[in-house]
């Protein structure tokens, strides 16, 4: 192993102990190493440093950007041992990340993803029933991906059909209420699951078919896969995911979905938000106002209640 890996490694070890989520970074960092060792460096350059974070021509800027901080934060750590180490300017690849308009599935929309999941071949037969569930899963509850994939058996209820989350995005845990359709169909979906692999060498609730933990990029592949199969994106490379919709728009759809519902039935949305804000693991309330503003039915309902305290003289 060369010293850059040596070091890359000693630095993922200390950023892992202070608790900072690294899954990510230590990707990254890994294969900046490679590229560097490919090229014959054996220490960090800016010029390599931005060559690498903005290799993939199908990135966005914001991605480079993201890749090049990753790199600029290891190389501030090494050049306190490494003075040849090159710390990238933080005005190279200025991008601020803009959260993208979200994407709200119809029902029908929904409907064909679960039903082209469920057809997805394996020689066990679990893989389609274990997308097929896990994609039903988000748009009925609004998990994040990574919520639903970190489930151990013991956080499903299949009885009374809640759901804990445990430390979560912002280390906070919270109970999931399911509707009673959903609880049936993750009752039926561990059935299958149990049936074709009693032994498992992992407690996940969703599972591949070799027992292991569904991988967060192997079930964005999958969605990405479904996606093009049933027409919602456009056809792809084969090495190529497309782009949108999303399976993070689930969990829009979601938010959209209630915040739609309490303005139909006349009630206070301002006060009911904070409800939706606990329920979806929000760190503040105003990243659920967010939905107010990104979709574009909730706005107009939004403006026509305000319009009617107007004449109301409410306000």
């Amino acid at each position: 192993m060369s010293a850059l890996r040596d070091a890359v490694e000693e630095y993922l070890a200390l950023r892992r102990a202070l608790g900072t989520p690294i899954l990510t970074a230590a990707s990254q960092l890994r294969g900046f190493v490679e590229f560097l060792e490919c090229e014959g460096a054996d220490f960090v350059t800016t010029q390599f440093a931005l060559r690498w974070a903005r290799r993939s021509t199908h990135a966005e800027p914001a991605t480079w950007a993201d890749r090049l901080g990753v790199v600029r934060r290891f190389a501030e750590w090494r050049s306190l041992t490494d003075p040849r180490t090159e710390i990238p300017s933080r005005r190279l690849l200025p991008h601020r990340r803009r959260r993208k308009p979200p994407y709200i599935y119809s029902d029908e929309e929904i409907e064909r993803i679960v039903a082209q999941a469920a057809r997805l071949p394996s020689a066990s037969g679990l893989r389609g029933p274990t997308f097929a569930t896990l994609f039903g899963l988000l748009a009925a509850s609004g998990l994040r991906l990574g919520e639903a994939l970190a489930l151990e058996l013991a956080d499903v209820d299949l009885n009374s059909g809640i759901v804990t989350v445990r430390k979560a995005k912002f280390g906070k845990s919270r109970f999931i209420p399911l509707h009673d359709s959903t609880r049936l169909a993750l009752a039926r979906y561990a059935e299958i699951r149990d049936a074709i692999l009693p032994q498992r060498p992992v407690k996940a609730f969703f599972v591949t078919a070799r027992g292991t933990r569904v991988r967060h990029a192997m079930a964005e592949w999958t969605f990405a896969k479904v996606s093009c199969a049933i027409g919602l994106r456009a056809p792809a490379p084969p090495d190529c995911c497309g782009r949108s919709p999303r399976l993070h728009d689930m969990r829009h759809r979601f938010a959209a979905a209630r915040l739609v519902a309490w303005y139909r039935a006349g009630l206070d949305v301002e006060r009911e938000l904070p409800k939706l804000a606990t329920y979806l693991g929000h760190a503040h309330v105003r990243y659920s106002y967010w939905y107010i503003e990104a979709v574009p039915e909730l706005l107009q309902l939004a403006t026509e209640r305000l319009v009617d305290q107007h004449k109301r003289g409410v306000l």
